[in-house]
């Protein structure tokens, strides 16, 4: 909770009211800003962000899974050696195995070389290169094939989802095949009966679960591809349920809701919060001279001339009709206001086709979020301040300017800094309004 909740709770601050005028109706539309509805939560994307899904591992937290599952298999073999079952030359070859191993993979992704093969991450070849030696520790200590099943096990699930099925029964058999021949060479060295049957007993389990395990592999990759599936076609249906299907832009729902977001972010950081009101002169002209069809075509043009000209971290959608909002996270006023005359700009001299007898303009009113105020203030500014290019004349922006009564520093910086503007042009420019508070 941010806070200005907090305080509001604690010192009930009334929400202010307002009358429905002809400047500012109080529509449906309207309403959407209004955050004074009880039993309405509305969690900020923010919060929603930290509940989604991570994305993709990085390089460094593979290899940081890579190397802890390898150290678990040490772990083990160094508590074999503390109990004196395990020979020390023993640990000293799994030692020196796992670091030339590492050091190979390692330089294989870094040369880029993992990319010749099908599978890039190489899952295949790395578990089998982990049960390889394994065998080989084993063949070494036969009391180390205590460790062989288990790590076998662990060894195919860490390429669960990137081995086929096929490949997982090939390097199933591949494994018990090498498991025989180290249990052959055991018996032709000690001829040992009692460790022949110890190590056929393992054999014989790892022979019925090892393809088990490798069938179930199959069905784990079949639910994992359904999943993933699924988890695409909900990502694509949450970018509609936030896009205009028409123009592209971000929708009225999400829009209002960033614009909710944005202001709870600027009441507990303090950082600034512009919000700009765009609306396209004569509408009703451009759908009299060019039909429904034509009128969609011109809102599309627009729309990607305004998104052309917005920065990286602006949030641009259609509020409704020919209205669109502008909101500017973490930008004080005058940056706004360059970025709405640029695109005003833009918009006058952008070649528009088809049978258009005038050219498109734009009126847009900007403002600057005070502290404190509710988004139905803060948006009341802004569209008053639309409404105001629109009587001047349009084709203009119109700055509503949020300063305390009697402080002219605001005005002051705004028109000193106005002289390094480029010039507008005779029959356009913007317009600066205070708003007491």
């Amino acid at each position: 909770m941010g806070t200005a909740s907090i305080l509001s709770m604690f010192f009930g601050r009334s929400k202010p009211q307002f009358s429905s005028t002809d400047v500012f109706p109080l529509t449906d539309a309207i309403m959407d800003f209004d955050d004074s509805a009880e039993g309405v939560t509305r969690p900020a994307r923010r919060e929603a962000d930290t509940t989604r899904p991570r994305g993709k591992r990085t390089n460094a937290q593979r290899w940081g899974i890579a190397a802890a599952l390898i150290g678990l298999f040490v772990l083990a073999t160094l508590g074999f050696r503390a109990l004196e079952m395990v020979k020390e030359s023993t640990v000293y070859v799994l030692l020196g195995l796992v670091a030339f191993f590492m050091l190979v993979f390692f330089a294989t992704f870094r040369q880029g070389l993992h990319f010749r093969f099908r599978e890039k991450r190489l899952k295949l070849p790395i578990a089998a290169t982990a049960i390889a030696c394994m065998l080989l520790v084993v063949y070494l200590d036969p009391v180390m094939q205590i460790l062989l099943a288990p790590f076998t096990f662990v060894a195919m699930a860490y390429g669960m989802y990137r081995i086929s099925r096929a490949r997982a029964f090939a390097l199933a058999f591949a494994t018990l095949a090498g498991y025989a021949l180290v249990i052959a060479l055991h018996y032709a060295q000690q001829q040992n009966e009692a460790l022949l049957r110890l190590e056929a007993l393992h054999f014989m389990a790892l022979a019925v679960s090892l393809p088990a395990f490798a069938f179930l592999m199959g069905k784990v990759q079949m639910l994992h591809r359904i999943l993933h599936r699924a988890s695409r076609k909900l990502k694509n249906i949450q970018e509609d349920a936030q896009r205009d299907t028409l123009l592209g832009c971000f929708n009225r729902r999400y829009i209002v809701a960033a614009l909710e977001e944005q202001k709870q972010l600027a009441d507990e950081t303090g950082i600034p919060l512009c919000l700009a009101v765009i609306d396209l002169d004569h509408f009703k002209r451009i759908n009299d001279e060019l039909g429904h069809l034509g009128g969609d075509e011109v809102l599309r043009n627009f729309a990607r001339v305004a998104q052309e000209n917005v920065r990286a971290g602006d949030l641009f959608g259609r509020y409704g009709g020919e209205e669109f909002l502008l909101i500017f996270p973490a930008t004080s006023l005058l940056p706004a206001l360059n970025t709405c005359e640029r695109i005003r700009a833009q918009v006058e001299s952008h070649p528009w086709k088809g049978l258009l007898q005038s050219r498109v303009s734009v009126s847009i009113g900007v403002t600057q979020y005070i502290p404190g105020e509710s988004v139905l203030e803060f948006f009341s500014r802004s569209d008053t301040a639309m409404y105001m290019a629109k009587e001047g004349g349009r084709n203009q922006v119109v700055v509503e300017e949020p300063v305390s009564r009697g402080d002219p520093s605001v005005t002051v910086s705004l028109l000193d800094e106005e002289s390094d503007m480029p010039s507008h042009g005779a029959s356009t420019g913007f317009s600066m309004r205070e708003t007491s508070r």
